[in-house]
């Protein structure tokens, strides 16, 4: 785990191992506790590209990049920020799928000593706003495909530097060319920047010479990362430079599979969800691996790219394996190379793990985590050295403390067996919340990170999420937040009360039901809130099912009874499959 840097640091306050029971159903090889370097995140890139420069660093549609290319335009994208007037400090959102933009933006951002503020492709020009406007980002890079949702987006913020890439730029020719006439057009990759205000196009920036060098802390913010957090609205989770690479050198701990400059990860997880960037980009990057990068998840893509390039690290959700393991085309592919997957975002079924585990021969097993711990803080055992508990959420990672609360105070230390809230302690928690003061003081006290979860651990140590604390949806391991779906259809001229839940879904986790009670004399059809809300949220927060009510619970202070309306949704779903 070499990095350009002698200094080590140990993670303050860390508990003897005699309250860490765990460590000892670690696998063989996996360390109780770590050194930390003292360095910026960016250190990872600048110490692959010194030990192996002609390492792949990424593979985009047959397309490869070695690691010194990747650094070259990285280089070359960080001195075209500085020449846009990009400072230290500055905010750079990123509103790209997995490709090597993303990469070349978020390193070539770092360079230049920005923070990078990831932004799901999928959102609205209402989500972009508020995420633009909440962070102060001046710069955002964005796909061709997705400009006008910016140009919408950025009238009510700080924006004046949109830098536009289109998909087939990083393509090999005869794709690039295929793609151009095909599809470039008619999927809409097409759009029209050149003469807007402040849009310049993607490889303009890559014209400039050497960035000025700009001196980054390791306690400077290298993520703004926009969750919910525990409550509320997205709130951007301030992740250190120094956090991001405690989770990175504990996560390639884990992953006692990888051998510096072999390894092969395949990227379907997004990237600027904080798994999919710390789990596969960070973790590719720190141990020279080549990256397998999937602009979104279509399943004989996926396949055929498995078979064809052997990855060996498939870090993924439920729904990826699901949809894997049940579809006959699965069976046409040889996908052996597989040796390890860490499941997170959502509960792993016994028989997917077990499924998958014949189908390929690799290891399945799941993990847990939240934005706020950068993410990754518990996992079972990869390679069944350590014990594996289907169920579980595993052990905590090295150097991660982790604890039940009552749930009352939140300050009582709850005995094995018993049920409470899970709170965290390690060297990846975040800063806080950008510009949030109350909210942090109720996540982080003490030192400790309070997650929001119900869970018990049990004499072995092994952690098991019994419940979310608060009503906060969870659809394919994206976070959606009843009120937000509440807010848009409220803005219906027919709707005068409405609740949002989530309901199960075998592949996505959960889906989104809403209850609606109309105004007097009103009329409005399920289809017509449906399309209502596709135009305020993004695909995956949109209801799938609406259900008309004349009223809804309530308590005795007039909130609307959320869980009371999720316990009779649940007690129907039972006496329909009874």
């Amino acid at each position: 785990m070499t990095l350009t840097a002698d200094t080590t640091v140990h993670p303050k306050d860390a508990a003897p191992l005699a309250t860490r029971p765990w460590t000892k159903h670690y696998d063989r090889g996996v360390p109780a506790t770590l050194d930390y370097p003292s360095v910026p995140l960016n250190a990872l890139l600048r110490s692959t590209v010194q030990r192996s420069p002609n390492a792949t660093a990424t593979i985009f549609f047959g397309a490869k990049r070695t690691y010194a290319s990747l650094y070259r335009d990285v280089r070359r994208f960080a001195a075209g920020l500085q020449r846009l007037g990009v400072r230290k400090g500055d905010r750079v959102a990123v509103m790209l799928p997995n490709c090597p933009q993303f990469l070349i933006a978020f390193w070539g951002a770092l360079e230049a000593g920005a923070s990078v503020v990831p932004t799901n492709p999928l959102y609205t020009p209402r989500e972009v706003e508020y995420q633009l406007a909440d962070s102060g980002a001046e710069t955002i890079v964005v796909m061709s495909r997705l400009y006008p949702v910016v140009k919408q987006a950025r009238a009510g913020t700080r924006v004046r530097n949109v830098i536009v890439t289109n998909i087939k730029e990083e393509m090999p020719p005869v794709l690039r060319l295929l793609f151009t006439i095909a599809k470039e057009k008619k999927d809409g990759h097409r759009q029209p920047f050149r003469g807007d205000r402040g849009a310049v196009a993607f490889p303009d920036l890559l014209a400039a010479a050497e960035p000025t060098p700009v001196e980054v802390a390791p306690n400077d913010v290298a993520v703004l990362q926009y969750t919910g957090g525990t409550t509320g609205v997205p709130k951007g989770a301030m992740l250190s430079h120094r956090a991001l690479v405690a989770n990175t050198l504990q996560s390639r701990a884990w992953f006692t599979n990888l051998e510096d400059g072999r390894g092969v990860v395949m990227a379907v997880m997004p990237l600027f969800h904080v798994y999919g960037l710390t789990v596969a980009m960070l973790l590719a990057v720190q141990s020279a691996a080549a990256l397998i990068l999937e602009p979104q998840f279509e399943l004989e893509h996926v396949l055929k790219d498995v078979e064809k390039y052997r990855p060996d690290t498939f870090p993924g959700a439920p729904r990826i394996y699901n949809a894997i393991i049940n579809s006959p085309l699965a069976t046409k592919y040889d996908l052996r190379s597989i040796k390890a997957c860490i499941s997170g975002s959502a509960p792993l079924m016994v028989e997917t793990a077990k499924k998958f585990g014949e189908m390929t021969g690799g290891h399945l097993v799941e993990g847990y985590g939240l934005t706020e711990a950068a993410p990754v803080t518990h996992c079972n055992p990869l390679f069944g050295e350590g014990t594996q508990k289907i169920g579980s959420i595993g052990v905590p990672f090295p150097d991660v403390e982790a604890k039940i609360v009552d749930l009352e105070t939140g300050e009582r230390d709850l005995p094995v067996g018993e049920v409470g809230e899970l709170v965290l302690r390690g060297p990846q928690l975040m800063d806080g919340y950008y510009q949030k003061v109350d909210e942090t003081a109720q996540t982080l006290r003490n030192g400790w990170l309070y997650t929001g979860d119900i869970a018990k651990v049990d004499e072995d140590g092994y952690f098991y999420i019994v419940d979310r604390k608060k009503e906060m949806i969870d659809v394919s391991g994206y976070n959606v937040y009843p009120r937000e779906v509440e807010e848009v259809l409220a803005t219906h001229p027919a709707v005068m009360e409405a609740a949002a839940i989530g309901v199960p879904h075998p592949i996505k986790g959960e889906e989104v039901k809403a209850f609606v009670v109309l105004k007097p004399g009103a009329t409005a059809t399920e289809d017509e809130l449906i399309a209502h809300c596709r135009e305020g949220l993004a695909p995956f927060k949109v209801p799938k099912h609406v259900e008309f009510r004349e009223t809804l619970p309530k308590s005795l202070i007039g909130k609307v009874l959320r869980r009371q309306l999720a316990e009779e949704e649940k007690a129907k779903r039972a006496n329909v499959s009874a």
